[in-house]
């Protein structure tokens, strides 16, 4: 019964596999009702490409390495997304772990290591006296309480964590597969979870809470072992977690929980990726800081030495003025 609801919310332009999974038929389009993650990945690009452009217009440079990463986020996105992938997602719990994976903690690294919120705030033109714009809006944005609560770890890892066990154990998982907008919610949820998770942890962008290195790793070491947890917990269970892949096409000869159990697995083996991403992110920016404050700490010591010489030399000065008066 699950099966044939799922395939009625798939007629139409909605494409259903009728076959295994292969290569060529992961990477094939994926029709949808809406083609919402098609257009929005484009709206992506096009709005970062048209933001450096005005930089570059007004002579200002903007790094490659920011725009690479950034595109390489939206692709990311749209290989689990737009591609077979997506619809294979419908019917096989491991490749939705994958599009879950990608989403939630690989996409939004890249994402956020491309710098966005800087780069609006550098290409954005400042409104009037007065006046204001859109620079304007997204400064108070970072500066208001709410953007303060959701960058709280308070609020980051209970989001990040209830977004795998309240998912997966509980029937909400279920309701929301039942349909094409409770399917595509579920996937903007992923990303937005793992960009709220992240963004304070990078440290890249401007954000109201600018914690030392030292507590961003921190933050990230107490959410990885949730995440692998739950890995475990999926791979080792002997009973489905969710029912929706409950069913796969007989002809497939597909074991649903054997297959749940892959897909615990690389909720389990992907959360090494993520973490060693932003381990070296931030352990280059923290090696970065503190050559900034040596060599900051230098220059002071240079213009200390520099005054106390400077003292010494008007002491002698006078020394010698008052030997021999004119």
């Amino acid at each position: 019964m699950r099966h044939m609801n799922m395939h009625m919310h798939m007629t139409g332009p909605m494409w259903a596999p009728t076959a295994p999974p292969t290569l060529p038929r992961l990477l094939a389009w994926h029709p949808q009702p809406l083609p919402v993650e098609p257009l929005a990945c484009l709206l992506a690009l096009a709005l970062y490409g048209l933001a450096v452009w005005r930089l570059r217009r007004r002579g200002d440079g903007w790094p490659l390495t920011r725009t690479l990463l950034w595109t390489a986020g939206v692709l990311t996105a749209a290989a689990v997304t737009c591609t077979g992938v997506g619809g294979y997602g419908m019917e096989m719990f491991s490749v939705h772990m994958v599009q879950h994976m990608v989403l939630s903690m690989l996409s939004p690294i890249l994402l956020l290591l491309g710098a966005p919120v800087t780069l609006a705030l550098r290409s954005l033109p400042t409104a009037g006296r007065g006046r204001t714009g859109p620079r304007e809006v997204l400064v108070r944005l970072l500066h208001s309480r709410p953007a303060r609560v959701v960058s709280s770890p308070f609020f980051t890892l209970p989001l990040f964590i209830a977004s795998l066990y309240g998912l997966y154990f509980t029937p909400l998982f279920d309701f929301l597969m039942g349909s094409w907008l409770g399917h595509e919610w579920m996937l903007a949820h992923f990303l937005a979870t793992g960009l709220l998770f992240f963004w304070p942890i990078l440290g890249v962008d401007p954000a109201p809470r600018r914690p030392s290195h030292l507590l961003r790793l921190l933050e990230l070491f107490i959410g990885m072992p949730f995440h692998a947890f739950f890995g475990i917990a999926v791979m080792m269970s002997s009973t489905l977690t969710v029912t929706f892949f409950a069913h796969p096409p007989a002809a497939w000869h597909l074991s649903p929980l054997a297959d749940q159990n892959t897909g615990g697995g690389i909720a389990w083996a992907f959360s090494e990726i993520p973490t060693l991403l932003v381990l070296m992110a931030v352990l280059v920016q923290w090696a970065g800081s503190d050559r900034r404050t040596a060599a900051r700490t230098d220059r002071q010591a240079d213009r200390d030495h520099d005054a106390e010489l400077a003292a010494y030399n008007a002491y002698l000065a006078r020394l010698a003025a008052r030997d021999h008066p004119a």
